[in-house]
């Protein structure tokens, strides 16, 4: 027993350590675990598949209200209410839903056939590109 405490005290400081470079991958681990928000997301997503926007505007701002965890998570509610904004031609909104995407996941990018749509495509790319 004496061996385990002179090792636990250093095991416990590089675990602590570990944990501070750690913080976005537990807040994605957290969201897969959570449910505030989640179902909002899944059936908004559905919704907007199935062309019932207004529902899906309302279910994906609701998720996000919720508390929604998980970066992915809220970048995809951030990214589908951008699409809606964009094609019922509220631009500036289209365009702060993806600056908020943006500024939760620097890296963000859109799949090859959403960054080709005629409409959020180019206003994307001009938010990216003032990032």
């Amino acid at each position: 027993m004496s061996g385990f405490r002179r090792i636990a005290l250093p095991l416990a400081c590089v675990a602590l350590s570990g944990c501070a470079g750690m913080q976005k991958f537990n807040e994605d681990v957290a969201g897969v675990f959570s449910t505030a928000g989640q179902e909002e997301l899944r059936f908004g997503v559905r919704a907007y598949e199935d062309a019932e926007y207004s529902y899906a505007a309302k279910l994906l701002q609701g998720s996000l209200d919720a508390g929604l965890r998980g970066t992915a998570n809220r970048v995809k509610a951030h990214k589908y209410l951008a699409f809606l904004y964009c094609a019922s031609n509220r631009v500036q909104q289209c365009r702060d839903e993806f600056r908020k995407a943006l500024e939760l996941d620097p890296s963000f990018d859109l799949e090859e056939d959403e960054a080709g749509h005629p409409i959020w495509g180019p206003v994307f790319r001009s938010v990216k590109g003032k990032k």
